[in-house]
This record gives C-alpha cells, sequence and structure tokens, in this order.
C-alpha cells in the first residue's frame, strides 16, 4: 500500500511539472509572440478592394509587429474557401484572414452547407476599413442616373447584363437589392472577382455594375466609367458630386462593405490583444487614414468584443437580403 501511495506521489508530482511547464512555455510563445512570419489569408484576387487594403497597411503592421507579413491570396467560392483555411487553422496567431462581407456575413445566408460557422469559428479583433460601393456603367452608355437605369431594365426586363464578383459576393448582394427595392429586372452575370467584373463594361459584355470603389475608382477618373451612385447612407467624400442610391430615388437603399481582421477561434488574448493594438495604430496614423481615403474607404477600427456584435448585427441584416432576393447555392 506504501509503495503504491508513494508512486502515486510520484506521477503527480509529474503531472504537476509537465503541467507547468507547458503553461510556461504557453505563457512564454505568447508574450513573445510573433517569433516568425504571419501569414494573412486574403480571399479575393490581386487588385480587389480587399487586396488593396491589406498591402497599404501591411508594411506598417510589419514595422509594429517585428515580423513579415506573407500575404497570400485564396481565392474560390466567393471568399469561402479562403475563410475556411483560416477557421481549421492552429489557433496561434501566424494565420489570420481578412474578412468581409462577403464571406463573414453572406455567405452564411447563401450556402447550405458552409463548411465553417463564422461566428463560431473566427474571433474578430478589429474592422480596419468602411468602404463604399459605387454603381457604374460604360462612359459610351445612354444611362446618366439610377432614374435612367431602374427606366430601361423596367422596359427591357432581364435586357440588361449586370456584371458581379460572383454568385453571394457584396457586388451581386448590391445589384440584386438595387433590382428589388426598384422591383425590376436584369440578368445577373457572375465573374471570378471584383477586377473582371469592372472590366466587363469597357468590353461591352455586361451594361451595369455594383461594386466596391476601389476597383472602378481609376477608370471613373479617366473617363473610362460612369459612377451613377453610391450604395452607402451618405455620399462619398471621394465622390462627393455622386448621389446615393436612397438620393436617387430608392427609398431604404444601404449597401457598404466592411474589412476586418480575424483569427482562428481559440487564439490566445494576449496575442488578440497585440494584434489589435497593431492595427490599432496603424490604420489612426495620418499616412493610412489618408491612403485609405483616397481609395475610397473611411479608416475605422473597433474592439473584439464591439467587432463581434457588429458581425452578428450585420449578419441578421443580410439574412434579409438574401432572402428577398432569393440567393442560394447548394
Amino acid at each position: 500500500m506504501k509503495k503504491n501511495i508513494m508512486q502515486l506521489n510520484k506521477r503527480l508530482i509529474l503531472l504537476f511539472f509537465i503541467a507547468f511547464f507547458s503553461a510556461s512555455q504557453a505563457q512564454t510563445s505568447e508574450g513573445n509572440y510573433p517569433i516568425k512570419p504571419i501569414r494573412i489569408i486574403i480571399p479575393q484576387s490581386s487588385g480587389s478592394a480587399t487586396d488593396t487594403l491589406i498591402r497599404l497597411i501591411a508594411p506598417k503592421l510589419t514595422e509594429q509587429l517585428g515580423q513579415a507579413l506573407i500575404l497570400e491570396n485564396k481565392l474560390g467560392a466567393g471568399g469561402i474557401i479562403g475563410a475556411d483555411t483560416v477557421a481549421k487553422a492552429a489557433p496561434d496567431g501566424y494565420t489570420l484572414l481578412i474578412g468581409a462581407t462577403s464571406w463573414i456575413t453572406i455567405a452564411p445566408h447563401v450556402y447550405s452547407k458552409l463548411s465553417y460557422d463564422p461566428q463560431k469559428d473566427l474571433a474578430p479583433i478589429s474592422i480596419f476599413a468602411i468602404g463604399q460601393n459605387v454603381l457604374a456603367v460604360p462612359a459610351n452608355s445612354p444611362v446618366m442616373n439610377v432614374k435612367d437605369l431602374v427606366a430601361q431594365m423596367r422596359a427591357n426586363p432581364n435586357g440588361l447584363n449586370m456584371a458581379s464578383a460572383g454568385i453571394g459576393s457584396t457586388s451581386h448582394l448590391a445589384g440584386e437589392m438595387l433590382t428589388s427595392l426598384a422591383n425590376v429586372s436584369a440578368v445577373h452575370v457572375p465573374y471570378k472577382g471584383a477586377g473582371p467584373s469592372v472590366m466587363s463594361l469597357l468590353s461591352g459584355e455586361a451594361q451595369w455594375v455594383f461594386t466596391p470603389m476601389q476597383g472602378p475608382i481609376a477608370l471613373i477618373r479617366s473617363g473610362k466609367l460612369r459612377a451613377l451612385a453610391v450604395g452607402g447612407g451618405v455620399r462619398s467624400a471621394i465622390l462627393p458630386d455622386v448621389p446615393t442610391v436612397k438620393e436617387s430615388g430608392i427609398a431604404g437603399y444601404d449597401m457598404r462593405n466592411w474589412y476586418g481582421l480575424l483569427a482562428p477561434t481559440g487564439t490566445p488574448k494576449p496575442i488578440i490583444d497585440k494584434l489589435h493594438a497593431a492595427i490599432v495604430k496603424v490604420v489612426n496614423s495620418p499616412e493610412i487614414k489618408e491612403q485609405f481615403y483616397t481609395q475610397g474607404s473611411e479608416p475605422t477600427t473597433n474592439s473584439p468584443q464591439e467587432f463581434s456584435q457588429f458581425i452578428r448585427d450585420e449578419t441578421e441584416r443580410m439574412s434579409k437580403v438574401v432572402k428577398k432576393a432569393g440567393i442560394k447555392v447548394e
């Protein structure tokens, strides 16, 4: 009996030291984070709004964190492949996701079998930008404003092609919200990303697109595309003469984009806090603010808790939009 008790005590002592050592190692690892490059998954193509914005702040984030950022464009299924990669990654702070409306708040309502749950599998860190959508047509189009566009679609049901960055993308929902509220119809032509959808206007494949402003802004400024309206509740400081859709006669229209940084659920709080502090400092710097405004985005940050509530609210709002538009991918 005495021998058994001594053996048991030895085991307990050994287990204690193992647990203590493991906890100490974890604390040391979290305290020294990051000790190697950080991979950031961008679920959209190069040149997209998501890609452009993170590449603007990446050098400054590298300075703040003291490690290189590896930016990886991982495309497919409207952003869900990239999001799924991060949702299933180790929660150690070395694989992060650029989140946006499409694959965080829209996808759960569009895809019947989503391989991840944005609210359960991903840990919000902070929003870093709010962006406008812009409704654009080719410069040679006879459509001069939203009223003209609606009139054409009403006179010729399904006679105009509406380009989008893909089924279930923000641009898809933005266009569907317009046709739904105006009670008109168009042919949806999904492309693989915002860039190709914008270029389809120049080639004549599509007649209009509702897309994040960062993509077509250069073409609008050069006169190759005409901006008819912006999707937010207020006008954009970048295109102050362009009215909102609501001002153009479509009551109740409000469709903006947001961009944020997320980690796999289970990422230790000290790591989340360090990433949050870094992105808040970078986004609120005068240099980055100016660059964001130039791109048609508003630099914005919030706490992980506020970001989490924002995602819940937007998910509920997008549910109504998706249901009304009847969008579903099996």
